[in-house]
């Protein structure tokens, strides 16, 4: 492609499907998701009034949002080279030319600045944990541990798990066992998940040079350290116990199934890839239905 072309790319506005690639729309929305239980759970187990506290849950959906997106805009351009050499990701408008460095540069920034306005002017607690989400995502996670350790699935999993405390905190003002709770929830979630995902593009991390768990240690190892953090999913419904039996039977349940579901991969006919597949959809549907039944049974309790 030829100077020229690539500036009249550049200069051409992207689209609203090019907007999502950047900011990686469905991440964000699924971590909407904690955010909006702790903010919610925090209302209920601190006996706020809703009807008044719903400004400060719309801003910090909106302040997270911002934040999170600008952070994933960040780390698509930090990306760029590796992308590329990824078949599924070669369509980003990052990596195709569709939107400039200096423009995905300020978008990036800009949505951070505005998201974390937003976040301080609810309290300095929900600014302080959310800019430190991004610094942690950015530099711990893009620049550091992703190109240089198979502990970076790990390592991102701790900014990765702050849209709760900053749901929480934005209504409490303070962090409290539950809010952690809802961190380590979603901290020990994500491992399960990426890894399952890593497992179905080990090749495409391969070409890239990523140091992938799948990609360096392979399968085996790879089954063995999911299954040990679906195994410290177990006691955490326990932590949670304000929300009553009924919650911790469930959720426990929902964990139980998981288990027996990695438990699968340990057979001689499992097939690596479909079992994978099956992983990452009820992760999916782990964390969707996990954070409904906090809702619901703490709506419960409200009434």
């Amino acid at each position: 492609m030829s100077k020229a072309d690539v500036m009249s790319q550049t200069t051409g506005r992207i689209t609203y499907k090019e907007f999502k690639q950047i900011i990686k729309l469905g991440l964000v929305q699924g971590n909407l998701i904690p955010a909006f239980a702790g903010a919610w759970l925090a209302v209920v187990m601190t006996q706020h009034a809703f009807l008044t506290s719903i400004p400060q849950i719309l801003m910090t959906l909106l302040g997270s949002a911002l934040i999170m997106g600008g952070a994933c805009a960040i780390n698509n351009y930090y990306d760029q080279d590796i992308d590329a050499l990824m078949p599924s990701k070669q369509s980003r408008p990052t990596v195709n030319q569709r939107i400039s460095d200096r423009n995905l540069v300020v978008l990036s920034f800009t949505m951070i600045l505005v998201g974390e306005i937003l976040l301080f002017m609810i309290n300095i607690p929900a600014g302080v944990i959310g800019l430190a989400g991004v610094v942690g995502y950015v530099s711990l996670y893009s620049i550091w541990s992703k190109r240089h350790t198979t502990w970076n699935t790990v390592v991102g999993s701790f900014p990765g798990a702050v849209p709760p405390l900053i749901g929480w905190v934005a209504i409490d003002g303070q962090l409290s066992v539950m809010a952690w709770a809802l961190f380590l929830v979603v901290f020990c979630w994500q491992p399960v998940h990426f890894y399952a995902l890593a497992i179905k593009r080990k090749d495409e991390y391969s070409m890239a040079n990523i140091p992938m768990l799948p990609s360096v240690k392979g399968f085996k190892r790879t089954r063995i350290g999911m299954f040990i953090w679906l195994i410290a999913l177990l006691p955490l419904p326990f932590l949670m116990y304000d929300l009553g039996i009924t919650f911790i039977v469930l959720a426990t349940l929902l964990n139980l199934g998981w288990i027996t579901l990695g438990l699968t991969s340990f057979k001689a006919s499992t097939k690596e890839m479909k079992w994978a597949t099956t992983m990452f959809v009820y992760s999916l549907n782990y964390l969707v239905l996990f954070f409904a039944l906090v809702v619901v049974i703490s709506l419960i309790k409200m009434i």
